[in-house]
């Protein structure tokens, strides 16, 4: 092997390091980069909440879709629950940050006649996955990438105007409140989603 051979050995090899150490801490960077506020590669909200009256909710949302393992999931086998819906993709910050807290009111309400759906916007089913797993979720999420059919379900029920955008559904399947933006910790969706949950 001569001496240019070698350098550009050296060279492509440098580059493979850097580009797989990159992929490594881009977890890191991308919650970093919300806590610091940083609004880069999502539509930001700021967590803004607001309910609607039982008479203002309109009809139920008709959605379904396959989950990360490829399972069916519709609104129409849901009803009777209260569900939460939660939209992410693994490279948004914000739904990095507020992970931990949406599992925690998943795992505190799910005796309770409360349920948790994700709908990923940007993911394939492996890259939905690792995120599930890196993060603990245990819910299960709609991969909508592709037609994007469950974002349009509920989009004609209410606007959908960040990322992350979390919907309380009634156990009617009707959208009950809507979070802009990341939820602040678990107390507003844990009063929420108990609040519907003891309704008759």
């Amino acid at each position: 092997m001569n001496r240019l051979t070698r350098r550009a050995l050296v060279a492509v090899t440098a580059a493979a390091l850097a580009v797989g150490l990159a992929a490594c801490t881009s977890t890191d960077e991308a919650s970093e980069a919300f806590r610091n506020g940083q609004n880069s590669g999502y539509v930001a909200g700021d967590g803004t909440v607001k309910e609607f009256p039982a008479a203002e909710r309109g009809a139920p949302v008709d959605f379904a879709g396959t989950d990360e393992e490829g399972r069916t999931v519709s609104g129409a086998d849901l009803r009777g629950q209260v569900v939460v819906v939660n939209f992410w993709y693994a490279g948004c910050g914000p739904c990095r940050v507020e992970a931990k807290d949406l599992e925690k009111v998943y795992t505190e309400n799910k005796g309770a006649g409360v349920t948790f759906v994700g709908v990923n916007t940007s993911d394939t089913a492996d890259t939905a996955k690792s995120f599930m797993k890196q993060y603990d979720v245990t819910y299960p999420s709609l991969i909508d990438a592709g037609d994007g059919a469950a974002k349009i379900a509920f989009a004609q029920a209410t606007p959908l105007q960040s990322t992350p955008t979390t919907l309380v559904l009634d156990k009617e399947g009707r959208v009950a409140a809507r979070i802009l933006g990341p939820i602040d910790g678990t107390s507003v969706l844990n009063t929420l989603v108990r609040e519907l949950a003891e309704a008759s």
